[in-house]
């Protein structure tokens, strides 16, 4: 091409000289004719000349035009049948017009025209409904970059195999941090003497050795009840299939010696960091720790955590230290704020107002004003007997007060304390909590996802029967300025009895201790059970609501109210504690209406099944052994359905993402 320009450019000043040319031999001719008649004729070569170029150049051009459209079809033609990329050409009935020779190679096909895409790969049907742009699909043990052109029902097939198997490698040999923390081995040694206590150091090293070995990971024991253990992510993934087993070996085989010892594991996976990786270890510890021990806890850079096990009961701390060092650190916050507020959960039951009475009794105690937060129309039957007792009161009922109410008081040095409760969601009033910058937590459910994470203090007791429980313990070491009365002591008496079903679930020797206290400070159990009496009416709901039960899984059962009818929260709690009691129940699940647009779950197993694993699930949690959820779906059947997909999930599996 630069040639022809510079041929084109040389014909411009042959034509230009030319015209110069021409003009001095019009001017010669008038004064010598005869030298005017050879430079026309000189004249007359050089136009000859500039067009022979110029006809020359047109061949060449055309030439050269010919020659690179033919290369050019040639190519295109070469890359579009030859080049290892797919093209696919379908019709709106997802039958193949016409494909290139790699592509038909890509099926192990001779030739793919007429064939339908269901038959050849179904897994790209839903890309081309969907008119997703990009997708990677598998075909014949291959891994294919599908790019859809719906306009012109065009496909692009790009084989990504061996990236995908780099990435994969990759990710499989990324590092993975590991604390491995034995959860109650003080109260287990505290009374051993050497020989005992070296023995089962032995018997758990050489466990968790073998453990080591036997999935090629790195252990070391960094202190008596503490080791680190480092591995990769392919390990952890043939971990997470046989769902960390090991909690179940070192349980069953100390259980066997007579020293219950369990593990708890927190990961850190998914950074390249170490100290990121080691903080989300810790912080995993942490968590599995909250939730009572005995599991695995993994918690991913994105916020999300998995969880495993579980299985076993929390066990009961034989020291109280722990709660008169909190009981002094409430004060202490007590006493740098001008006036506490107390709030549970949405819909409060007996441990929730129980709790929240003992909490004002504490900070009435330290001289400060408390007030309960309440809405007054999520209130169940025993809870509006309660209020109706508190009425008599003066005293008491001018704690309770509305959410507007508390918006008017609330100051900087205001103090806030959740009870029964560690969720932000699950509150009374959840603006109410971001406002107010000085939080306490005081709760006994195993802790999940979603927490209260700015808290000044948190107390956190999984072993616990109730917070209300807890609360008692807390009123035992602090100042007695003034005594709590008898309804206060019968309240935080219900709340116990109700969350242990009159001391038959959950109850350790701290829960007849808090319960002897506040029976020595005047609690009125004939009170208590007129509370929780039922009404006629409610028993025959609950008989409604039991008699459409099925068995969904062996040992499974599952019962539901009707799609129009409103049950109250402690109605289906007590439905499902019914349901437990049955022959061949080992788990219960109730499911039904607890306001227009509220659905409530109770779950109740005797602990070969987690409810709390599924309750999670759907954003609910609770206990080993009881727990909850309330859902915004649109009808119980709706419920149900979700219900069943998160119990097969936690067979399989028993994880929560």
């Amino acid at each position: 091409m630069s040639s022809n320009f510079k041929s084109k450019s040389i014909q411009f000043a042959l034509a230009g000289l030319l015209v110069v040319i021409i003009s001095l031999l019009a001017v010669l001719a008038y004064y010598q004719w005869f030298l005017a008649v050879v430079g026309m004729l000189i004249a007359g070569g050089l136009v000859y000349i500039i067009f022979r170029i110029d006809f020359l150049n047109q061949k060449a051009t055309e030439q050269y035009i010919s020659t690179l459209s033919y290369r050019l079809k040639s190519v295109g033609e070469e890359a579009l049948l030859e080049m290892p990329i797919g093209i696919m050409l379908i019709d709106d009935d997802y039958t193949v017009e016409w494909s290139n020779a790699y592509m038909a190679s890509c099926f192990q096909e001779e030739i793919l025209v007429g064939s339908s895409l269901y038959d050849l790969a179904d897994s790209v049907i839903p890309i081309v409904k969907q008119g997703i742009e990009e997708e990677t699909v598998s075909i014949h043990d291959r891994r294919f970059k599908v790019i859809n052109k719906s306009a012109e029902r065009l496909l692009y097939f790009f084989d990504v195999t061996e990236q995908v198997e780099i990435e994969k490698m990759y990710e499989n040999e990324r590092t993975v941090i590991s604390i491995i923390y034995l959860d109650n081995y003080d109260e287990l040694t505290q009374g051993m003497n050497d020989r005992r206590r070296s023995g089962l150091n032995s018997l758990v090293t050489s466990l968790l050795d073998k453990w080591a070995k036997e999935h090629g990971m790195f252990l070391k024991r960094t202190s008596s009840d503490r080791f680190i253990c480092i591995l990769n992510e392919r390990i952890l993934h043939n971990l997470v299939k046989t769902k960390f087993t090991i909690l179940d070996v070192i349980r069953e085989t100390t259980t066997k010696q007579h020293v219950p010892l369990t593990l708890s594991i927190g990961i850190g996976c998914g950074e390249s960091s170490f100290p990121v990786l080691a903080s989300l270890a810790q912080s995993s510890l942490d968590l599995a720790l909250g939730r009572g021990g005995d599991q695995v806890a993994i918690k991913l850079p994105n916020g999300k955590a998995k969880f495993y096990g579980g299985k076993s009961n929390p066990v009961e701390k034989r020291t109280r230290v722990r709660a008169r060092v909190i009981s002094h650190a409430l004060k202490d916050i007590i006493l740098d704020s001008d006036k506490v507020i107390v709030m549970g959960h949405k819909y409060p039951d007996m441990d929730a107002i129980g709790a929240a009475i003992g909490i004002s009794k504490a900070a009435m105690m330290n001289d400060r004003e408390a007030f309960i937060v309440i809405n007054f129309q999520e209130l169940d039957t025993s809870v509006k007997r309660l209020m109706h007792e508190v009425k008599k009161n003066p005293g008491l009922n001018s704690r309770f007060i509305s959410v507007e109410k508390a918006y008017d008081i609330i100051t900087d040095d205001t103090l806030l304390v959740v009870v029964d409760t560690h969720k932000p969601s699950m509150v009374i009033e959840e603006r109410l909590l971001r406002n107010i910058e000085k939080v306490v937590v005081i709760d006994h459910h195993r802790r999940g996802e979603e927490f209260i994470d700015r808290a000044l203090l948190v107390y956190m007791e999984p072993y616990a029967s109730s917070t209300a429980e807890l609360v008692t313990e807390l009123l035992e070491y602090q100042e007695k300025k003034s005594d709590i009365d008898m309804l206060e002591a019968t309240a935080l008496l219900a709340g116990i009895i109700v969350d242990t079903k009159s001391f038959t679930l959950r109850t350790g020797s701290r829960t007849f201790d808090a319960a002897s206290y506040l029976r020595s400070h005047g609690a009125d159990t004939v009170l208590v059970q007129k509370f929780l009496k039922d009404d006629l009416e409610d028993y025959m709901k609950r008989a409604r609501l039991i008699e459409t039960v099925a068995f969904y899984k062996e040992g499974i059962a599952i019962a539901k109210g009707k799609a129009d009818e409103i049950n109250e929260q402690i109605l289906i709690a007590q439905a499902a504690d019914t349901l437990l009691s049955m022959n061949g129940v080992n788990a219960a699940f109730v499911i039904a209406k607890r306001s227009e647009h509220l659905i409530s779950i109770s779950a109740r197993s005797l602990g070969e099944i987690n409810v709390q694993i599924i309750m999670e699930l759907l954003n609910g949690g609770g206990h080993l052994t009881n727990a909850a959820t309330q859902m915004k779906v649109e009808s119980v059947d709706e419920a149900e359905e979700r219900l069943k997909q998160a119990i097969d999930e936690y067979l399989k599996g028993g994880t929560k993402e």
